[in-house]
């Protein structure tokens, strides 16, 4: 089944991230909508939800290389590959895939993004990407993607002509804000295979998703989230 996928988990950009190193988004998304944020109340009564942040303060919460350390670079900014991916024995994913092309509630409007190669290694490339809408909205989005991602242990993908057999399985992931998400995927084709970590965390109205290599997922996953815990608190 052909598909397009633009949901927070885009499998084809996992795909590339996966067996090249590169991002296929912009190095960072903005939007001009404004930020609006409505204070907890203290007595513990219900308050407000707290609206979705836009774009342009997610990218100012973003890591960066001060953040991450020595050694990290920023990737450049690159024109978007096409996202069209054919996905072979995993019915969930080519569902999930569908209701995303026809507009779905999986494509969050506001959102941010950034890349980093660590120490000049293809393979050793990190990418955070910010996403902010109701709580409720996140919460049951980003539930079903990582739900429908892992449900399949093992199946196939199309990007382009180069098929890829993707194996899944879900990740331990440490107890970070309000919600935690973490899949580990192994791809292979033409002989060779690369693994990638994808881990989600919900912060109120803020997701926060770092990709890449295992052990920088692990290692940057907790700066990420406190950077974004700021940004509740900033608006």
């Amino acid at each position: 089944m052909r598909l397009r996928t633009t949901t927070v988990l885009s499998l084809s950009a996992l795909v590339v991230l996966s067996l090249t190193g590169c991002s296929t988004e912009s190095a960072e998304s903005i939007d001009p909508a404004s930020s609006t944020t409505v204070s907890v109340r203290p007595d513990g009564e219900s308050a407000p939800a707290s609206a979705p942040l836009s774009s342009a303060v997610l990218a100012k919460h973003l890591l960066d290389e001060s953040d991450l350390g020595e050694g990290y670079t920023r990737t450049p900014q690159r024109t978007a590959a096409h996202d069209d991916v054919t996905v072979i024995g995993c019915p969930a994913l080519e569902k999930l895939g569908s209701d995303a092309a026809v507009g779905g509630s999986l494509d969050f409007p506001h959102k941010a993004k950034a890349s980093f190669t660590y120490a000049g290694g293809s393979d050793s490339v990190v990418t955070e990407e910010l996403y902010s809408d109701n709580e409720d909205k996140l919460s049951r989005s980003v539930d079903r993607i990582f739900e429908a991602m892992t449900s399949c242990p093992t199946y196939q993908v199309l990007t382009g002509s180069t098929p890829v057999t993707v194996t899944t399985q879900k990740a331990l992931v440490a107890r970070l804000g309000d919600e935690q998400w973490s899949q580990l995927l192994t791809f292979a084709a033409g002989g060779r295979s690369s693994s990638v970590k994808q881990t989600a965390v919900r912060t109120g109205t803020v997701v926060v998703v770092v990709s890449g290599s295992p052990g920088l997922v692990d290692a940057h996953v907790h700066k990420a989230v406190a950077k974004a815990m700021v940004v509740r608190s900033a608006g």
